[in-house]
């Protein structure tokens, strides 16, 4: 008996120890397949790098405005995290305006009168922007009243429907029955 329960941990033994050499060799061949694939991750991410200006003010100054602008192309990212092409091009126009002692507000302006007011993630309150400031509101407000009109119409629906006799007996015996336990 014992002698039989030894060969078989000596069997399980070899089979392990063939399972981790055959998985030792899986994850070699899976890192070296995957090593050209990380090395052009890092080449790729170090390509995108955004060209800092020689003038760390400038630059600063830059980041403060474009955060507050959206990015045209991707639409729900502000303009300073955004890494489209487009964006770029935006950020460059910025910083040639900024070189040339051009205003926040001149910028803004400029963007505004090449691109409308979706450039800004704020934008100025005017009579074809009112549903875009109180749309979201009035969509509440609507919303709440036909709730409140559907329950009260539900409600007046709904009928008391009396037991009959048989049926009012029969719940007051579950219910001394449940008084009892």
């Amino acid at each position: 008996m014992y002698k039989f329960e030894a060969a078989n941990i000596f069997v399980l033994q070899k089979r392990i120890d063939h399972y981790s050499k055959f998985i030792k060799q899986l994850v070699a061949v899976f890192s070296v397949a995957l090593l050209p694939l990380i090395s052009f991750a890092n080449e790729a991410v170090s390509n995108e790098a955004v060209p800092v200006a020689e003038d760390p003010v400038l630059e600063k100054r830059l980041i403060n405005l474009s955060e507050n602008l959206r990015c045209l192309v991707c639409q729900n990212e502000s303009l300073a995290g955004s890494r489209a092409d487009f964006a770029n091009d935006l950020r460059r126009e910025m910083r040639e305006q900024m070189k040339a002692n051009k205003s926040d507000e001149e910028i803004i302006d400029f963007l505004v009168a090449r691109y409308g007011d979706f450039v800004l993630y704020n934008p100025p309150f005017k009579a074809n922007t009112v549903l875009l400031w109180f749309g979201p509101l009035i969509l509440f407000v609507g919303g709440t009243i036909g709730l409140i009109v559907y329950l009260r119409r539900r409600r007046t629906q709904l009928e008391d429907i009396p037991l009959s006799e048989s049926q009012r007996l029969k719940a007051e015996a579950l219910i001394k029955k449940i008084n009892k336990e």
